[in-house]
């Protein structure tokens, strides 16, 4: 028997089709939600920063954390770990992470016309024909994402990425079971020595991406019997120096027979390749209305490795902390709109955790004590030695990777 994996279009009656074939079957399901756990757990990121990697909308701070390749790299991790088994049921966006040579999985589409999946949304959540095209398109939006970072096309229903593309709008649940059972165990899709190897193939490669991203590095990795082989993606200019520490990273997870490095398409572009360094601040909003300015200290700061993004009045900033998500603030205090200690009272009251540090050209004695009473983390003047506001965000930063560590540690 093999192991079936379910992708479905949004309000495509999937969940009945599901219901009947375990029912069928006796086969156990797995879905994105439990990957979703099972990734967030191993990794210590939020499950809603793991969810993120199936959106569209990639977060500012991407280009310096890389948190949506690393929240790829756990979740092909956590999936690889639970297909030890040939008889399981892999619903959701999840299973297109299963490279296509592992031969003894059954990969069904199940997809309907536009004019069904509206009069389905508007059914089921109560929408507006509006409403339900609107997110049906959204939906479809993250999958096109997906399916582009994980098989390279922009098609998530392209029929090459399947074996089975069922109509789930002309075609019955009972249909649609009745042929999924009779692919599922047909000889084409039965385990072999070769799916097997191609099985322990990913898992070791999935155990190399993971390794790798703990490490800092953006790369891609594959294996073939055991020789993992990793394809580096943006242009670095020490490519010796980095291909052996990639290595000496790899070559020392149990199982691997070798390492082999190269050069993807994309690294002769003008991307320059760049470790992840945990130590150092990567989620840092600059907050100011003098533009100039806030651009110039963005740059400064990134040359020093920290990553930052701008926002240029205090609503946009308030509009930034929930949507992105910063570690480290730098706040002006006079600005337009809501000031500067108006957002530092509101970021204190629903996100504490962020470490504010307030750089000002006008504020007072009594600004300075209003601001620390409220929890900023220091208050300095402009114009500041850019080396004590490094040190400062260093020390922010410090503090926000510790309290992490204290929240993650298990309790007695």
């Amino acid at each position: 028997m093999s192991i079936i994996t379910f992708c479905s279009g949004s309000f495509c009656n999937v969940g009945d089709v599901l219901n009947k074939l375990m029912a069928k079957t006796g086969y156990p399901v797995v879905d994105d939600r439990m990957i979703v756990d099972e990734a967030s757990h191993t990794s210590g990121l939020s499950k809603k920063k793991i969810k993120g990697a199936f959106s569209a909308k990639t977060s500012l701070f991407n280009q310096f954390t890389h948190e949506r390749e690393r929240s790829i790299a756990y979740l092909r991790l956590a999936l690889a770990g639970m297909l030890n088994t040939d008889r399981l049921i892999v619903s959701g966006a999840s299973g297109l992470l299963i490279p296509n040579n592992i031969n003894h999985v059954l990969r069904v589409c199940l997809i309907s016309d536009m004019k069904s999946r509206i009069a389905n949304a508007q059914k089921q959540e109560q929408l507006s024909e509006k409403e339900a095209v609107n997110l049906i398109r959204k939906h479809d939006e993250n999958m096109a994402a997906w399916a582009e970072s994980i098989l390279k096309i922009k098609d998530p229903w392209a029929s090459s990425s399947y074996d089975i593309m069922i109509p789930t709008d002309k075609m019955s649940a009972e249909e649609s079971v009745k042929l999924i059972s009779q692919h599922a165990e047909s000889d084409v899709v039965r385990i072999t020595d070769a799916s097997k190897q191609a099985l322990s193939d990913f898992q070791l490669a999935a155990k190399a991406g993971e390794v790798l991203a703990n490490s800092g590095h953006n790369v891609s990795a594959g294996a073939k019997n055991g020789t993992i082989i990793i394809t580096i993606n943006k242009n670095v200019l020490m490519l010796a120096r980095l291909k052996e520490e990639l290595k000496q990273v790899v070559e020392k997870i149990p199982g691997v027979k070798g390492v082999e490095t190269s050069v993807g398409e994309n690294f002769y572009q003008t991307d320059i390749y760049r470790k992840y360094d945990f130590q150092m601040p990567s989620k840092i909003l600059l907050v100011d209305d003098e533009r100039e300015f806030v651009q110039t200290l963005s740059e400064r700061l990134i040359m020093r490795d920290m990553g930052s993004v701008v926002a240029y009045d205090g609503e946009s900033a308030l509009s930034m902390v929930d949507e992105e998500e910063p570690e480290v603030m730098i706040l002006d205090l006079k600005m337009p709109g809501i000031d500067g200690i108006e957002v530092l009272r509101k970021v204190k009251v629903n996100r504490p955790d962020i470490e504010v540090i307030i750089l000002t050209g006008h504020g007072s004695e009594a600004d300075r004590q209003t601001c620390m009473e409220l929890g900023a983390f220091a208050y300095l003047h402009k114009p500041v030695d850019i080396d004590l506001l490094s040190a400062t965000l260093k020390q922010a930063n410090e503090k926000v990777q510790g309290q992490k560590m204290k929240k993650a540690a298990p309790t007695a």
